[in-house]
């Protein structure tokens, strides 16, 4: 004989918030980071800054 068990919506909702909440989250930062750093926070080498610089040009976003 097996248990199931079948979580309340209460579960969900919460889980389904958190889970969306982390999203926007990383897309801010994302956005963030390529858009408007400029090599403040991503002080880790020429290779980053020209990948997030190569990536302004991707989205349209002024960089000069």
């Amino acid at each position: 004989m097996a248990i199931a068990h079948t979580p309340s919506q209460a579960t969900d909702s919460v889980g389904t918030l958190l889970i969306t909440v982390g999203v926007v989250l990383m897309a801010l930062l994302t956005l963030y980071l390529v858009g408007f750093d400029q090599g403040t926070i991503s002080r880790s080498g020429m290779y980053l800054h020209e990948l997030m610089h190569d990536g302004r040009h991707l989205l349209g976003l002024p960089c000069h």
